[in-house]
């Protein structure tokens, strides 16, 4: 595999500053990228590691999903083997009309190599139950296996002085929209909006160094409708065009390519964008997209319509596309 061509076209000159921040003290332990979410609502659980088991490379990472969180899938990462184990619930789920009585209990990615000094990001979706109450934890129980060591990331006790704390998401009140009923996304939290049977959210982006001519948005769209849409456009007035691209990989090479026919949003399913995936494209940015900012985003479906939201502008090496080298 041409790794050397990869990150010209992938990362670009943000690696090196991403590599940097990340090797802060505040990933001594495997962390959750986004600490809290609201009840009810789709989440994309990112873990980040950060380091191996004393020096030794991390080989296999083993995740356990907590009561209160259903429908988990994880994302396949290359190179590794992906594994689930799957269980009964606390108590039943109901997913679209449908009663889930068991589901994903644990995921495993085994057969890769994490270098102690290097950092990756391992990641799964799946939905915060809405009986959960505000202000609860859900902790995700992780253990990182290397060659004859490994590091258990699975005090679930909230003691701040744990040597070993497993990733924890504080959920938060599923915001209320005027008709009565609770939502885990709307129109005005920053990165989501509804439309129809389309709930968006997650939607974020990360800030690029002056003179850059592109930018990356990332989303999660879920369709709870019975029949399927796509997203077929973009626009925001920061940048003279929005594309929808994904990055794929054509024979050992990962290329970035657009999807011309828009991005599919399944009846009954979630879609995320991501990093290394499929995400929107800034081109020809009129400014820097600065950290702590936000940049408005109108979306075009094909069926559903129009939508406007806000997308929080992160660091740049934070959650959203990336393309400071393309």
């Amino acid at each position: 595999m041409r790794i050397g061509f990869m990150r010209k076209q992938m990362f670009g000159a943000l690696m090196g500053a991403s590599i940097a921040a990340m090797a802060g003290p505040a990933l001594a332990h495997v962390t959750l990228e986004r600490a809290e979410a609201p009840a009810g609502s789709t989440y994309k659980a990112v873990l980040r590691i950060g380091h191996g088991c004393d020096g030794k490379a991390t080989r296999t990472l083993r995740v356990q999903i907590p009561d209160g969180f259903y429908n988990a899938k994880p994302m396949p990462k290359p190179g590794w083997q992906l594994a689930t184990t799957t269980g009964p619930y606390a108590r039943p789920y109901d997913n679209h009309g449908t009663a889930m009585t068991e589901g994903v209990r644990e995921i495993t990615w085994s057969g890769g190599e994490l270098p102690d000094d290097w950092y990756d990001e391992f990641v799964l979706r799946g939905t915060i139950g809405p009986e959960v109450a505000p202000g609860a934890t859900l902790y995700f129980p992780t253990v990182q296996e290397c060659d004859g060591a490994a590091a258990e990331w699975t005090d679930a006790s909230g003691n701040a002085a744990a040597e070993n704390p497993a990733p924890a998401l504080q959920v938060t009140e599923a915001a209320d929209h005027g008709d009565g009923h609770a939502h885990g996304h709307g129109h005005d939290a920053a990165g989501a909006a509804v439309l129809g049977d389309l709930s968006i959210a997650g939607a974020s982006a990360r800030a690029t160094p002056p003179g850059a001519p592109v930018g990356g948005v990332v989303l999660d769209v879920t369709n709870k409708g019975a029949a399927d849409d796509r997203l077929v456009s973009a626009s925001t007035p920061v940048a003279g065009r929005v594309e929808i691209h994904e990055m794929a990989m054509e024979g050992d090479i990962m290329r970035m390519r657009p999807l011309p026919d828009g991005w599919p949003v399944p009846a009954g399913q979630t879609v995320s964008m991501q990093a290394g995936g499929q995400h929107l494209m800034l081109m020809e940015l009129k400014g820097p997209l600065v950290e702590g900012q936000a940049l408005p985003l109108t979306l075009r479906f094909e069926h559903a319509g129009e939508v406007a939201l806000t997308v929080p502008v992160g660091p740049a090496g934070g959650k959203g596309a990336s393309h400071a080298g393309h």
